[in-house]
């Protein structure tokens, strides 16, 4: 499943308000500045900072890759 271009433009991180991006092979919504990791469940963004994952420096290397 992905997510509509139009949905990233106005969604923020709930931390930072920054821009979240799209990671199609995790089905997540990405926060760089925060390293953390959104659920996207049912095609639902979950936008909750309690059940973001904390992303490695492996992860945040293989995103920036």
């Amino acid at each position: 499943m992905t997510i509509d271009p139009s949905v990233l433009e106005v969604i923020a991180c709930p931390n930072c308000k920054g821009k979240l991006t799209y990671a199609e092979q995790a089905n997540e919504l990405i926060c760089r500045g925060e390293r953390l990791a959104y659920p996207i469940d049912s095609g639902i963004p979950v936008l909750m900072a309690e059940r973001a994952r904390t992303l490695d420096s492996e992860e945040m290397e293989k995103l920036t890759a």
